[in-house]
């Protein structure tokens, strides 16, 4: 008898540790919802830290225009050539999204104290599940944030730019993009600079010729838009 209780005891025991393991499983193979919650914007902390190891000469830069956001800015590599007079600090960073810039914003914005903020991002985070009301939401909470830090510094929002690759996501793109337009509308110091339009052929559909291999990230062609249309709001500040 002692022996049957013992065998009925395993059985229990066994089952109960496997139901989590299926759960498990049907969880990782379920598509990402719509409004994901954000990730942890810490795992950028190295490149901060790198960052702000370099400091000793941008921080001593008056006058100066951050560039911040995803890897559209972090591949910029021709700042100082293509704004020539401006000082310009980089602070691209990789596959961010808006809500890393947060996060970060008075240690890689409000730390240089700048005249003006050139920002873009929200691409990545609508690939990943984010809905255009939270990237609308992320940036307000991303301008709050800075003129909190550094009240008189003029904020531009370079419109999220329409990737070959990320055709899927064209309407979220495009509705996202409304939003922060909209928003911007009743907000003091910022600016929307639209590079989407001109980044789209006649039928709406993204212009190939403007990217690299990847279909993701631009060549000079495609910088050169950028160029124009943020320089042109730079001439004005």
């Amino acid at each position: 008898m002692r022996r049957i209780l013992t065998l009925l005891l395993i059985v229990a025991l066994t089952a109960c540790a496997a139901a989590p393991g299926r759960d498990s499983a049907a969880n990782a193979t379920a598509p990402t919802p719509a409004g994901t919650a954000p990730r942890d914007s810490r795992e950028w902390e190295p490149t901060v830290q790198a960052w702000e190891q370099e400091d000793a000469r941008v921080r001593r830069m008056p006058g100066s225009v951050v560039f911040v956001g995803s890897s559209s800015i972090r591949l910029w590599s021709t700042l100082s050539e293509d704004f020539p007079g401006t000082a310009t600090i980089n602070r691209g960073y990789g596959a961010s999204r808006v809500y890393d810039s947060v996060y970060y914003a008075d240690r890689i914005v409000n730390a240089y104290q700048p005249r003006a903020v050139v920002f873009y991002a929200g691409e990545n985070d609508l690939n990943e599940g984010r809905t255009p009301r939270q990237v609308r939401d992320d940036f307000v909470a991303f301008v709050r944030r800075v003129q909190a830090g550094t009240p008189n510094a003029r904020i531009a929002f370079v419109s999220i730019k329409p990737s070959p690759l990320r055709d899927p996501i064209l309407p979220q793109v495009r509705e996202a993009n409304s939003l922060i337009r909209d928003y911007i509308r009743g907000a003091r110091g910022v600016d929307y600079l639209d590079v989407f339009t001109p980044m789209v052929d006649d039928s709406g559909a993204p212009r190939p010729e403007l990217f690299v291999e990847d279909r993701l990230h631009m060549n000079r062609e495609g910088y050169a838009i950028w160029v124009r249309v943020v320089g042109a709001w730079l001439g004005k500040l």
